[in-house]
């Protein structure tokens, strides 16, 4: 029975969607260790994707949470168990958090160090040997609070539908949407049911294009399954965490950590991956669908 006037178990991740989606085992392995009582906060657009997982979902920056991070002095009460997925190379937000967990505050650091640096040199296959993927990295470290690791395996969703997803770059360096708009035109008439989800602010001279704004049709628009084709991306770690066959080109960052979960086939950009190149590989993928 839960002490008077303590709370549930507070799971804090503050990742992005991609982020979202590569702790989706980790929902899974503290709902399976501690029950349903989890009260998420995070990113709520990105965590509602995930929802069968939490109690209760709340935004990181609303101003009822700003006491977590020293900006008020309204204390956020006490907590059976406090878990931060995150980074916190300094341990300050362990050390100011510990006080409102009853119990060991658990800290699952979010991604490997040097995750985000260039691709190491060497051959593909032994920077795949010293890689570890951002799922086990985190399942691993579960293990030193009790906690059993459960990887949670996406149904897949074969069919015959293709989905290519350019989108504008930012932080990272993406593939130029005329590549896509070739790879559409080499696909087109084959016999596949064929779709261009357009990213926000990106313009494509591809006649049907779809935009969609919420994140849940979004995830609606995913669920018959397919393959989905695009850039290292949130929406990609989104197509891999709901069963669809994913083909993703990176640019920047190494695919052994960083793929998406599922049936994935990673690519880098400075391989030059031909249209041609991946044209076979969307039909051969095509063609194992009954």
């Amino acid at each position: 029975m839960r002490e008077e006037g303590l709370k549930q178990v507070l799971c804090i991740h503050p990742g992005g969607l991609g982020d979202v989606c590569l702790s989706e085992s980790v929902f899974l392995s503290l709902q399976n260790h501690f029950g349903s009582a989890i009260l998420g906060l995070g990113n709520k657009r990105y965590l509602e994707l995930f929802d069968e997982y939490f109690d209760g979902l709340e935004e990181i920056g609303s101003r009822k949470w700003l006491s977590l991070f020293g900006t008020t002095v309204e204390s956020p009460g006490l907590w059976e168990r406090i878990v931060l997925i995150g980074k916190d190379e300094e341990g300050r937000l362990r050390r100011d958090w510990q006080s409102s967990s009853r119990d060991r505050l658990i800290f699952i650091d979010m991604y490997p160090h040097g995750a985000f640096s260039p691709f190491d040199p060497g051959s593909p296959e032994s920077r795949a040997e010293r890689a570890v993927h951002v799922e086990a990295y985190q399942l691993e470290q579960l293990k030193r609070y009790g906690i059993k690791p459960a990887i949670k395996k996406a149904a897949g969703r074969k069919s015959k539908r293709v989905i290519l997803y350019p989108e504008k770059g930012f932080n990272k360096e993406k593939v130029p949407v005329d590549w896509f708009v070739k790879l559409h035109d080499a696909l087109r008439g084959k016999g596949i049911e064929l779709k261009v989800l357009a990213s926000p602010g990106m313009s494509v001279s591809i006649a049907g294009s779809i935009f969609i704004v919420g994140l849940r049709e979004v995830k609606d628009f995913l669920a018959p399954g397919g393959i989905f084709v695009s850039s290292d991306s949130g929406m990609a770690h989104l197509a891999g965490a709901l069963g669809l066959s994913t083909i993703t080109i990176f640019t920047d960052f190494d695919p052994a950590i960083w793929h998406p979960r599922g049936a994935n086939i990673s690519l880098r950009m400075g391989d030059d991956p031909a249209v041609g190149l991946v044209e076979n590989m969307v039909m051969e993928r095509v063609g194992s669908v009954p």
